[in-house]
């Protein structure tokens, strides 16, 4: 009999990761989305609880999670506030996840295409210039996955992933590097929400290889361009009512 308790607390803690797990996704979404506003408070525990018939210790983990990625605020006395905007972690990628369930808003969407041009193209320039042997092998390897799959399987888009952490720790910039797993989750996730309006047949590998080859030859300004024309050429793979039109660039590719 007592042989058999570590593995029922295992199963326990296991049913309570995925309650409490579900209860953040469905909560964090209704965030994101606006279903529950800035400023909202949310029912108290015992009633939140009770209505979704599970453990208080289980809606309280969720809130948790959810006050770690910035979205809640609980404070004693004064219940859990919904937070806007300005707080959320948005690199994060459960609140990426959540933002691209349905169809995120263009400041999202802009901003995150945003994001990826004032940092990607400069530190390509940055990597080109201080790269290892190491990184270069990572980066073809990715490649060569990315071939193989393409951006439409899962093991693809995880070897596009790979391609940009390889380029960005071959910066040799701590801050730099700190953004490596923001970075990957918004190409992820606009990865995902482009192919889910509409196939794209384009293949990305020969841009990618183009920003491999200029890091290889270390020419900066060729990585440089080569990145912010990977980015632009992203930007057309959307409808065109969808397209960030601003940040296309005005050398080379065009709408």
């Amino acid at each position: 009999m007592l042989s058999n308790l570590p593995a029922r607390a295992d199963r326990a803690r296991g049913r309570l990761l995925r309650v409490h797990g579900t209860i953040a996704r469905d909560i964090g979404s209704a965030i994101v989305s606006g279903e529950l506003p800035p400023g909202m408070i949310l029912d108290t525990e015992i009633e939140a609880s009770a209505q979704r018939h599970v453990s208080r210790a289980a809606y309280r983990e969720a809130m948790r999670i959810l006050g770690a990625k910035g979205l809640v605020t609980s404070r004693p006395r004064h219940g859990t506030r919904v937070n806007d905007m300005a707080g959320w972690h948005l690199l994060d990628p459960d609140v990426l996840s959540w933002m691209f369930s349905g169809i995120p808003k263009p400041e999202v969407l802009h901003g995150l295409f945003e994001l990826r041009t004032l940092i990607e193209p400069p530190a390509a320039a940055l990597a080109a210039e201080r790269r290892s042997r190491a990184h270069l092998t990572a980066m073809r390897r990715a490649l060569v996955q990315m071939e193989i799959h393409t951006l439409h399987e899962p093991e693809g888009r995880a070897a596009d992933g790979e391609f940009h952490a390889a380029l960005l720790d071959a910066t040799a910039n701590a801050f730099v590097i700190s953004l490596t797993n923001g970075v990957i989750a918004a190409v992820d996730a606009l990865t995902q929400f482009k192919q889910r309006l509409h196939r794209i047949d384009r293949d990305p590998v020969p841009d990618h290889r183009r920003v491999y080859e200029a890091i290889a030859a270390k020419d900066a300004e060729a990585a440089r361009q080569a990145m912010s024309d990977l980015i632009n050429l992203a930007v057309l793979d959307l409808p065109e009512k969808q397209r960030p039109s601003r940040l296309l660039s005005k050398k080379g590719i065009t709408t």
